[in-house]
């Protein structure tokens, strides 16, 4: 049995929680933090993936990433990267539509966090960056968590958007999800059966340590 596309959904779905941790954070923070008329946009535009349909955003992807837009030409020509149909291309791609998984769980353990510590660490000379990590993060671990979780597993289980900008190259962006999706069309049940076998209980497993992590949390508060 080829464990291959397995290795390149978890690479992806690991990538993409690490790179989008550090864009959301500080994103999630100014959401929770301020009072600014824009803060309905952005979160509309953040949470913006959830709604729209995978064909929708991969199209628009696919539109955005290829040679002939500004960013695909850039990056080709500047950098000698070749976006559409690459493992690149998928974390770029992944980034978009697991964005809103990341932002909304930290956003809430922002906003669920008493302002009287914040103002008491900030009266104490410390900065914002120096309050977000060692105050605010952890006194939100169950949110932290859930925010890695979720969108490791979103981005494990994403198709539509994969297929459409990474297509199905064989050890590149053949991930396990398109990986079912062609073993149905081939007829091959017993493979694609094993394949979603391994896939819902790895899900269910990690989904379950989160909430029994989360239960733990709540109990000691």
């Amino acid at each position: 049995m080829n464990y291959e596309p397995f290795v390149i959904s978890f690479q992806l779905a690991t990538l993409t929680a690490l790179i989008l941790f550090c864009i959301a954070l500080p994103l999630a923070w100014y959401l929770s933090q301020t009072k600014s008329r824009t803060k309905s946009f952005l979160e509309a535009l953040t949470a913006l993936p959830i709604v729209l349909p995978p064909s929708v955003l991969g199209f628009y992807l696919l539109v955005a990433l290829s040679h002939n837009s500004p960013i695909g030409h850039f990056f080709e020509e500047t950098l000698g990267i070749q976006l559409l149909f690459s493992f690149t291309g998928l974390v770029v791609a992944s980034c978009f539509y697991s964005l809103p998984f990341m932002v909304q769980p930290l956003q809430s353990g922002f906003e669920s966090i008493n302002k009287n510590m914040l103002e008491a660490s900030y009266i104490a000379g410390k900065s914002k960056l120096q309050t977000i990590f060692f105050v605010a993060l952890p006194n939100m671990k169950p949110a932290l968590l859930s925010a890695i979780i979720i969108t490791f597993a979103h981005t494990v289980g994403e198709f539509g958007v994969v297929l459409m900008v990474g297509g199905s190259i064989p050890g590149e962006t053949k991930v396990a999800s398109v990986a079912i999706y062609e073993m149905v069309e081939n007829m091959d049940y017993t493979a694609a059966h094993i394949y979603s076998a391994i896939l819902v209980g790895l899900s269910f497993v990690v989904l379950l340590g989160t909430y029994i992590f989360n239960a733990k949390q709540s109990r000691r508060v």
